[in-house]
């Protein structure tokens, strides 16, 4: 069954825990979803915190940003959303976004109306499952990219540094409150949001949002961590028809214990994928 309130921070711890996870079966999500808010604009804070818990992170829309292929005075294609990790260097995305090694990619994180708050970042190397390279698979559908470091106060600097990170979680069970935040495609925008809670279509996460079409794969379903207070990433808009074919209904790929894999290979600095093209799927 899922863990929905234990996110892992570290790849490798989860890596020792596989096989506990692999023996059990995920809980089925509800056919229902419950009413949605969208709006644009930042997320506010959210549960309070006790006071063994960590400080508070930054406001969880600043670590998030859209991908520019092809420079920053063109449109944006794709959302990505920076991890909490060691190296504070990887962000998370649809791996429908990435062709090739992703290299020369552009991420802005708390991109608004084409300003640039917490700098432009540029990614060196793509991380996908094999499972997404050889046939595609939904349940495949993200990514991982590494961004290159930059020197801030006379000294290297992550990305996470600028922006604070997103523990990597499981898929969401049916009825959890996430809340999504991803950019349409386009230029000189904002980001859209929606607090909402989490149903099932044959086993695809799913929420139902208004007004994310064309440019919002990639973009993170947040929940928070009850203990801590801290935001985690339970899905990406993707996998069933790379997102959704209508911008009133969303999909992510169900987060297992693959996911945390591909992280740890990402966190021990492996050589990078070769991602191939995929075609529409709607």
């Amino acid at each position: 069954m899922p863990l929905p309130h234990a996110p892992v921070r570290s790849a490798s711890a989860w890596v020792a825990l596989l096989a506990l996870v692999s023996a059990c079966s995920p809980a089925p999500l509800s056919s229902s979803a419950a009413g949605s808010t969208p709006s644009a604009g930042p997320v506010s804070s959210a549960a309070g915190r006790s006071s063994a818990a960590p400080a508070p992170r930054p406001d969880p829309v600043v670590s998030v940003g859209p991908i520019f292929d092809h420079g920053v005075g063109q449109p944006h294609s794709c959302t990505a959303s920076v991890l909490d990790t060691p190296g504070q260097d990887l962000i998370l995305t649809a791996a429908h976004c990435v062709t090739g090694t992703g290299r020369g990619m552009l991420f802005v994180p708390g991109y608004a109306r084409g300003a640039a708050p917490y700098g432009v970042w540029q990614v060196t190397a793509a991380y996908v499952d094999p499972a997404w390279i050889g046939a595609h698979e939904e349940d495949r559908d993200y990514a991982i990219l590494r961004v290159a470091e930059q020197r801030r106060a006379g000294g290297p600097a992550g990305v996470q540094s600028r922006t604070g990170g997103n523990e990597l979680g499981l898929a969401p069970v049916a009825g959890q409150r996430v809340t999504a935040i991803a950019y349409n495609q386009g230029l000189g925008d904002a980001p859209v949001r929606c607090e909402t809670s989490v149903y099932d279509s044959d086993g695809h996460p799913t929420f139902d949002c208004p007004g994310f079409s064309d440019g919002t794969s990639g973009g993170p379903w947040l929940a928070v961590q009850p203990d801590t207070g801290r935001s985690v990433v339970r899905g990406v808009i993707g996998g069933l028809h790379q997102g959704g074919c209508h911008d009133y209904t969303s999909y992510s790929p169900a987060f297992s214990a693959a996911i945390f894999g591909l992280l740890d290979r990402a966190e021990r600095g492996a050589p990078g994928d070769t991602v191939p093209a995929v075609g529409s799927d709607c």
